[in-house]
């Protein structure tokens, strides 16, 4: 395959993938799909897990995929930057793609194995604020009967599982392509791009 064809075909799933990344993150914000946990967090009295503050899926599996696959795409098309510099430029910015997606991954994973926030009844019989499955290193996922420990978001185990773990995959796979076009843009730097136009 043509190494510009090739930054076509891995730019447009990065392009999913990083929507699907803000999208996530976006209503990881939102437990039950209710504002009231987000407005009421603070220092004080945090509603929302610290891994969602961290906007892995924004920042790292969002904003910095999107940019690399910007250029990655216009390195397919007849323009400025399909040519042996694009391509050399490429590497670099898939190489930030694939930090981000790092991020996004590591925020994911740590995210899964601490669990959410919730109300939950404590050894004392009252009703807390809080994260009781941070210290169970990541156990509860396997453990479905723990999940009704959290009382308050209805069902934030589900919730949050479903998300972190698409946030995960979506980073895993975004990870993958940016190291193909790290290859990809090394060839395409030393052979071209297989265009009639390709200049230097």
């Amino acid at each position: 395959m043509c190494t510009g064809a090739c930054s076509k075909f891995i730019a447009i799933p990065l392009y999913v993938l990083a929507l699907v990344s803000v999208i996530c993150n976006i209503i990881l914000f939102f437990p039950d799909f209710s504002t009231d946990y987000a407005s009421s967090d603070s220092k004080s009295n945090p509603m929302l897990t610290e891994e969602v503050k961290y906007m892995g899926g924004f920042i790292g599996g969002g904003i910095m995929i999107l940019i690399p696959a910007i250029h990655i795409h216009l390195t397919s098309t007849k323009g400025c930057c399909a040519n042996r510099c694009g391509m050399f430029l490429s590497i670099g910015f898939a190489a930030v793609g694939v930090v981000g997606a790092i991020y996004s991954l590591a925020v994911a994973a740590v995210g899964l194995q601490n669990g959410p926030a919730c109300r939950y009844r404590a050894d004392n019989g009252n009703e807390i604020w809080g994260r009781p499955f941070i210290n169970s290193s990541g156990e509860y996922l396997g453990n479905k009967s723990t999940w009704d420990t959290c009382l308050i978001p209805e069902n934030v185990v589900e919730f949050n599982l479903g998300l972190f773990s698409t946030l995960l995959v979506a980073a895993a796979l975004e990870a993958v392509l940016c190291g193909f076009q790290m290859i990809n843009g090394l060839f395409g730097c030393i052979c071209g791009t297989c265009s009639d136009k390709d200049k230097d």
